[in-house]
């Protein structure tokens, strides 16, 4: 790094970071040793089995008294969001589902270890708005987009109202576009303080997925090849049979170069999302399902990236409470155009004196 520059170099020349918290922590991660990132990884148990239905993980499973006693030490939320499509023969459905909640389950440990435990609720979708190629999947079962939207939205509502104002929406699954409309939807039409933030927790450390001699990737990210069931491999690895996977190649009617993969790598004009039509569907190219080599994937290789984004959450939710402590919010007036006065009983605890549910404020936006 030159002196004034605002880049981060790497051993690798399309590798840099941002001269930020965020890029000096994502370098950290890029030059530990093998052995630092499993230190990291035990820091936030993984792997472990899956807590969807073990006692005080969720907020669905937590008696409500211990609910109101953690949300006075941390009040942000974290919302996964996942899908239910072929993963090839290989990987179950839900494999989405189990990828994000395993790694949310790993932040909870670790911040509850740290006495700020942050508050997780189930999947709010679990199936998911789908770009067209995946149509006609078996396996795969498709939302219509308006569905997801308003699913999230009324589960943002209802978290807020309960105090969760802080929320962060981890998505895993490619629907993004959905999401992002669902949280400037909520927005104009409540126009509530908080903050509110979308990860596509791929992308947020997408040069961890990127093929190079010191990631160990062969291959591109693409659906349920290589990374993904990689990612099975290190997080459920009782979900995955190898003895299944087959290798199978996604067919292009256009020259290469103009649309990326799916972490966007490559900086090219086009996401993966922003166009049909000139490449065959998944039904027809691909029809197990994998979009690439799932032969290729081992547990080793999705080590770094996981370790990556656990830290980066892990940032994400102390740079909140540093900013804003529980029960503080950004000013009223500075990011809504509703007044102080009118949001005071509202903003207060739920169910302590003066409170009023966010349901009886009056709608705004269009």
């Amino acid at each position: 790094m030159g002196k004034g520059s605002m880049w981060i170099t790497t051993d690798h020349p399309a590798i840099v970071f941002e001269d930020t918290q965020v890029g000096r922590l994502k370098k950290e991660i890029w030059d530990a040793s093998k052995e630092e990132i499993d230190r990291i990884l035990s820091e936030y148990g993984i792997p472990s089995p899956p807590e969807l239905t073990k006692p005080g993980t969720y907020i669905q499973t937590t008696p409500r008294h211990r609910v109101v006693e953690n949300r006075k030490k941390n009040d942000i939320v974290i919302i996964p969001v996942a899908a239910t499509e072929r993963h090839g023969d290989h990987a179950p459905s839900g494999h989405d589902l189990f990828q994000v909640t395993q790694l949310i389950e790993g932040v909870r440990r670790y911040t509850q270890k740290k006495g700020y435990p942050v508050n997780l609720v189930f999947p709010p979708i679990v199936y998911g708005a789908h770009p067209y190629h995946h149509i006609g999947m078996p396996g795969t079962v498709i939302i219509p987009q308006d569905v997801v939207k308003e699913t999230l939205i009324a589960v943002m509502l209802g978290l807020w109202n309960d105090g969760f104002r802080k929320q962060l929406i981890i998505n895993n699954h490619g629907q993004l576009w959905v999401l992002e409309a669902a949280l400037h939807e909520f927005m104009y039409r409540y126009q509530l303080p908080g903050i509110f933030q979308v990860f596509d927790w791929h992308r947020c450390v997408r040069e961890f997925f990127t093929p190079t001699d010191k990631t160990g990737w062969e291959t591109d990210f693409i659906h349920s090849a290589e990374h993904e069931t990689s990612l099975g491999l290190l997080l459920f690895p009782e979900m995955i049979d190898m003895e299944k996977a087959v290798d199978e190649q996604g067919k292009s009617f256009l020259p290469g170069g103009h649309f990326d993969t799916s972490v966007d790598p490559y900086r090219r004009p086009h996401r993966w999302s922003e166009g049909e039509g000139h490449i065959a569907i998944e039904l027809s190219a691909t029809p197990h399902g994998a979009v690439g080599k799932p032969s290729l994937a081992s547990a080793e290789k999705a080590k770094r990236p996981v370790a990556a984004i656990l830290r980066y959450l892990t940032l994400v939710i102390e740079e909140i409470l540093e900013a804003f402590p529980p029960g503080k919010l950004p000013p009223v007036e500075e990011v809504t155009l509703r007044s102080a006065e009118e949001m005071e009983p509202y903003l207060k605890w739920p169910e302590e004196p003066g409170w009023k549910p966010v349901y009886s404020l009056v709608k705004r936006g269009f």
